[in-house]
């Protein structure tokens, strides 16, 4: 994982097993340490948006919002 910061916002993204970075999501400060609104990173438009999480909220701890994020983007498909 790779995190950089830019103002309010942290970027995380991962880097696969051939030595290739994908963008995974954006967190964007909300005036508490345990509390950031969500962004997955959507490839098909280059551009990050504000997601739900599976509790049905935009905000979450940084921890709830990257398993989300890897489940959604790292899992493998069909298992």
């Amino acid at each position: 994982m790779h995190v950089r910061h830019r103002g309010q916002f942290a970027y995380v993204d991962d880097e696969l097993a051939d030595g290739d970075s994908i963008k995974l999501m954006r967190l964007r400060y909300g005036r508490s340490a345990t509390t950031w609104v969500f962004a997955l990173y959507l490839a098909n438009t280059d551009k990050y948006e504000d997601t739900l999480l599976p509790a049905s909220s935009f905000a979450d701890s940084p921890e709830g919002a990257l398993g989300c994020a890897c489940g959604l983007c790292l899992a493998t498909p069909g298992i």
